[in-house]
Order: structure tokens, then sequence, then C-alpha cells
């Protein structure tokens, strides 16, 4: 991990001393030493604006750092916190397509885009396929009633068909 990185780590791990304010301004202050083309700049300014409930200031930034060609786990990140800002904005159809974007590549952070998945479509009004979706992320975890809580998991997503319940 490189200094920049470490001085934005530090920004996070002290937000809820620092507040909202001081922690964009903070963040946009160390975004601005980087080349303007670096998409970590804008990721980091819109998770910032994202914490502090600016939804509407954070999705342009999300897709700048996107468009910029942020790579690997930010990536990934970068489409949960969109795809979440997306929802928080009532677009929950949008969140779901940024969220399947990155399905096939979350590696760690699966179980993350399968509960901001679960939100999306309980927001787009799809409660069971939402709960389908939890569920089937949820059973790996339990150490009894896996198969039984995966089955009706999926029992569940097949009642909300064309939905888009995969886990």
């Amino acid at each position: 991990m490189d200094e920049w990185q470490r001085r934005v780590d530090a920004v996070w791990e002290a937000a809820s001393e620092l507040g909202e304010r001081a922690v964009i301004e903070r963040i946009d202050a160390l975004a601005a030493e980087l080349p303007a083309g670096d998409p970590r700049g804008p990721f980091e300014a819109a998770g910032a604006r994202d914490a502090a409930g600016l939804e509407q200031a954070a999705e342009p930034l999300y897709r700048r750092a996107l468009e910029l060609g942020l790579a690997g786990r930010p990536r990934v990140e970068a489409h949960i916190q969109l795809a979440s800002t997306l929802r928080n904005l009532g677009r929950p159809a949008e969140s779901l397509a940024v969220l399947d974007a990155v399905r096939d590549e979350a590696g760690d952070l699966a179980d993350a885009v399968a509960a901001f998945r679960a939100l999306a479509l309980a927001s787009s009004g799809a409660a069971d396929a939402a709960a389908s979706v939890a569920l089937i992320a949820l059973a790996p975890h339990l150490a009894q009633y896996r198969r039984a809580v995966d089955a009706y998991a999926r029992e569940l997503g097949d009642g909300a068909a064309g939905v888009g319940t995969g886990g």
C-alpha cells in the first residue's frame, strides 16, 4: 500500500471524530494531489460524499472513477457503492445492473454484492427475490441447516422468476 492510500485510510479511520464536512475536505485535498487521470481521486471523493448522504454529488464521481479505469478490488467496491447510491436515489433497476456487472468478479466481496442486490430487489418491490438472494448468500455461513436454507431460498427465487435472483 502506498503512502497516499495510507493517508486516505487514516481519514476514513477518523471519520466519526472528524465529521462529514471535514472528511470531504480532507479526501478532496488528497484527491487533488493525484494526476487528473488517476481514478482513485474521484472514487475516494465519491465515497466521502456518499458517506455524507450526498448521493447526487457522489454518482458522477463514481462513474468518472470507473471511466478512468479503476481496477481490481476498488473497481468492485465502486460498483457496490454506486449501486447503493442509485438505490438511494430511487433507481433500483439501475442498481441491479451495476451490481450484475461485477457479480462474477466480486471475489471476497461476493456477499456484499449479494446484500446490495437484495436491498435493490426489496426497493423494487421484489421481496421474495430479495430474500432469496440474501438467504443464498447466508446459507454457506450456517453451521447447521445449510442445505435446507439454500434449497428454500432457491425455491423463493424460482417463485420470483424474471426478477434476476442469481446469487
